[in-house]
């Protein structure tokens, strides 16, 4: 298992920039909650499935199997 960035260097700078300006949480997400806060649950979740292999909701993040 890996994950890594997306291969989109300007869709990640992008979505960093979001994550700074909402002090870490999802910038595709409205509430800032404990669960929104990057890495997100949902996508630590996936993480933990072993037949998961994609990208989390705002597509920063690859996993592979």
């Amino acid at each position: 298992m890996k994950i890594r960035y997306n291969e989109d260097a300007a869709f990640v700078a992008k979505i960093r920039d979001g994550l700074r300006k909402k002090d870490g949480y999802c910038p595709c997400r409205l509430q800032k909650t404990e669960e929104n806060y990057c890495m997100c649950q949902e996508f630590r979740d996936q993480i933990a499935d072993p037949d998961f292999e994609g990208y989390c909701h705002c597509r920063l993040y690859y996993k592979e199997k």
